[in-house]
């Protein structure tokens, strides 16, 4: 699971606000955050048509600060403890609001650059508009991660093949897919994958897709690690 823009205001009501604060201190962003930086919680900006989101939803958290060139070129420093427990979900969002059958084409490209340490996973995180849907496609991961649910298989769709795992969180159904090897550039066709979802397997109608957001689900980076995204696109209508 991850928290997006969703998650990061439900989590904002449900998580302990006041621990959070009291664990993410002050930090330094990167010298390169040319534009725009913040180390708030929940701090956020707007460029070139994505919101950018530092998003420290979960408990336990420690310090984490992200840095933005541009919507497209941005990254995060994180310093959060060897504990179990997604803590944050920093990401860059781009609102579509389409039904999927209004959709010609939803495609992204992202190029990152992770650490070799740490547990976490670099992903999509899609999301209806009425917060009942969310599907991750999970493009890598390291360390003590893994997805919501049960196993569903395995589908080549999108242009890359993935393991498929359906749950729910108790809020909303969450549609899982794993890359099933790590990659950190590529091409993601994602509407075949929203199709599939719909048309094939029926877990869901024609829903109205609000947002594709791309960015780290973090559990733990100790002693502080980088998560630079280096490229993204996110088109389509």
């Amino acid at each position: 699971m991850a928290p997006k823009s969703l998650r990061g205001t439900v989590r904002a009501l449900i998580a302990p606000a006041l621990a959070l604060a009291a664990t993410v201190g002050p930090a330094s962003a990167p010298a390169h955050a040319a534009v725009w930086n913040s180390c708030d919680q929940w701090g956020n900006t707007t460029l070139d048509g994505y919101i950018l989101y530092n998003n420290i939803w979960g408990s336990g958290a420690g310090s984490q600060c992200v840095w933005a060139n541009s919507g497209t070129n941005w990254g995060v420093w994180a310093d959060h403890p060897d504990t179990g427990g997604i803590k944050s979900y920093p990401n860059s969002k781009k609102v579509i609001n389409k039904p999927i059958s209004s959709l010609s084409s939803l495609t992204s490209t992202y190029r990152v650059t992770v650490p070799s340490a740490g547990a976490y996973n670099t992903s999509y995180d899609i999301w209806d508009t009425g917060h009942d849907y969310e599907i991750m496609l999970w493009v890598n991961h390291n360390g003590a991660v893994g997805p919501l649910g049960t196993a569903q298989g395995t589908v080549s769709l999108g242009g890359h093949t993935w393991n498929v795992y359906k749950g729910n969180n108790g809020a909303n159904e969450v549609f899982s897919f794993l890359r099933t090897s790590d990659s950190t550039s590529g091409t993601v066709n994602i509407l075949p994958v929203l199709k599939w979802i719909k048309d094939t397997k029926g877990w869901m109608g024609d829903e109205t897709i609000g947002d594709v957001q791309f960015g780290y689900e973090i559990t733990s980076s100790a002693g502080g690690l980088d998560f630079r995204t280096d490229s993204l696109t996110v088109s389509g209508g």
